[in-house]
């Protein structure tokens, strides 16, 4: 059990600034239209209504973000002010896990508080059924207005999944969701045989330019700052908004490719970035899959201007991200009043063990960035537990003091956020496909990926680079039959467990300790 450093608290003495401005405004409203006359009982009566309410909640997302791309993660070359700010004065979970290294499985696992396996959204295009519980639909029935502004990658038929007002325009509904698809939808979507896509292709087309999702990304972040100047300003009395609080989503494409960036900041980081190149490449058969070969693949000199391109995209992400912070402020908001979570879906390997994008249990694939900040837990703690995604659903919860809906993959991090002795269990579980499975406790991460392949076992704290494979090495039977066996009760291998329904948290305890 790793130590948890315990979060310093700040106490804030004065009226919140919301109230303050409400009662001056109203009573000063009074004075000009009656003459002053019943001036405390009308000043009384207003405030009275001012009642403690839910924080507010400011949710930032990008999409392939990899967890050691940003200042706050020690990288010495990437600009991230935004993030690193956050990450001073936040929690930042050094260990935080995708359920799954794939977009919408982890986007629906996040949304659902559930595992791939429990949800059953497995593989891209599946989507959670109209009507299963999220997040955002438990806070919008305790009174939340819930705003969703960009990428949600949602392609079922509930496009909402509990959002009472989405901004964006990215919108997909899958042939899957549709019933007896006419034969025109389908001649619609062209296949990748057709597109004759590859991942080599991505890295040598990367460069100066302006794609499609950064588009997208632009008009999100108009929308937001809309929102926000919509939402905090009363149109007639130019005065703070009502008190109900929101759930405000702030969810980009970008780093994902296509890896294109403007010029100043992609020539900024051309000759200042270390591309992976040389790389040691697995002889697992999965793992080994979709290399970009420096050299045969790609030319070196591509690889470097795909790498550039890359942290040009996170330095976008985090101006942005910027903007929306500013604006609230711009509102009156402060943002010491916040719970302001940031994360993206999954990592980008980036070339590191010749491989790009996703789909892989490496860290760089599997791992993401997580930082919340909220006014209960200031202090710029770091907290090593192994955390994913799912946990966000009971995190988000508490800190809006509403309960926990049954049947979740989610354990709230608050009590690592306040540094208290808790049972954690040390475990972060995620899934690729249906029969792809990862499971970290500690340091050790077990890879299991059906009965046609071998099983993989990373200890990185022996070799933080990942490798060796330690699977059949006699110092870890032990710790291998217990992996098989929690493997087994989550529903996956020979000896399955039939009656899954779900991770069984929290009274599942760790079984892998760790070695010293």
């Amino acid at each position: 059990m790793p130590t948890m450093m315990r979060v310093r608290r700040t106490v804030r003495q004065q009226m919140p600034r919301e109230r303050f401005l409400m009662g001056r405004e109203v009573s000063s409203g009074v004075d000009a239209s009656l003459g002053g006359c019943h001036h405390d009982a009308i000043f009384l009566r207003t405030v009275t209504k001012v009642v403690p309410k839910s924080p507010n909640i400011l949710f930032l997302m990008s999409d392939e973000h990899r967890y050691d791309v940003a200042g706050f993660a020690g990288d010495p070359v990437i600009r991230t002010p935004t993030l690193d700010w956050l990450a001073e004065t936040g929690a930042v979970f050094g260990n935080a896990y995708t359920p799954s290294p794939v977009c919408i499985p982890a986007r629906q696992s996040l949304m659902s508080g559930q595992l791939p396996q429990t949800s059953g959204c497995l593989r891209y295009g599946q989507d959670l059924l109209p009507g299963h519980e999220t997040f955002a639909r438990t806070l919008a029935r305790h009174g939340y207005a819930t705003v969703a502004c960009g990428k949600l990658h949602h392609r079922g038929a509930d496009q909402m999944q509990g959002w009472t007002r989405r901004i964006g325009s990215d919108t997909t509904i899958g042939a899957d969701a549709v019933d007896n698809p006419a034969s025109e939808f389908a001649e619609r979507v062209p296949s990748l045989a057709t597109v004759k896509w590859s991942d080599a292709k991505e890295v040598k087309r990367a460069g100066i330019g302006r794609g499609p999702l950064v588009a997208q990304d632009e008009y999100t972040l108009t929308g937001a700052l809309d929102f926000i100047e919509e939402f905090f300003t009363d149109p007639y009395y130019d005065r703070p908004n009502r008190e109900q609080p929101v759930l405000l989503k702030v969810s980009l494409n970008q780093p994902h490719y296509p890896y294109f960036a403007d010029e100043e900041r992609f020539t900024h980081y051309l000759n200042r970035v270390t591309p992976y190149l040389n790389q040691p490449v697995s002889e697992h058969p999965f793992l080994a899959q979709r290399q970009v070969r420096p050299g045969i693949d790609a030319t070196e000199v591509e690889i470097r201007r795909a790498t550039a391109a890359y942290y040009a995209m996170v330095e976008n992400v985090d101006a942005m991200f910027g903007q929306v912070l500013k604006a609230l402020q711009h509102q009156g908001q402060d943002l010491d009043d916040w719970v302001i979570v940031y994360t993206a879906d999954h990592g980008e390997m980036l070339g590191q063990h010749g491989i790009w994008e996703k789909q892989k249990f490496y860290e760089a694939s599997a791992r993401v960035p997580l930082i919340i900040r909220s006014p209960q837990h200031f202090g710029g703690s770091h907290i090593d537990a192994n955390v994913n995604l799912c946990d966000l659903y009971a995190t988000l919860c508490e800190l809006a003091a509403h309960p926990v809906p049954d049947g979740l993959d989610s354990r709230s991090l608050v009590p690592l956020m306040r540094g208290e002795p808790a049972d954690w269990s040390d475990e972060s579980v995620s899934h690729f496909g249906d029969t792809n499975l990862m499971i970290k406790q500690g340091h050790l991460k077990y890879q299991y990926y059906g009965e046609a392949m071998p099983e993989v076992l990373f200890d990185l704290h022996a070799d933080p680079s990942e490798e060796r494979d330690f699977v059949a090495a006699p110092e870890y039977r032990e710790v291998l039959a217990q992996f098989r066996s929690r493997r087994a009760a989550l529903g996956y291998g020979p000896d399955a467990d039939p009656g899954y329904r779900n991770a069984g948290y929290p009274e599942v305890q760790p079984m892998v300790r760790g070695r010293s």
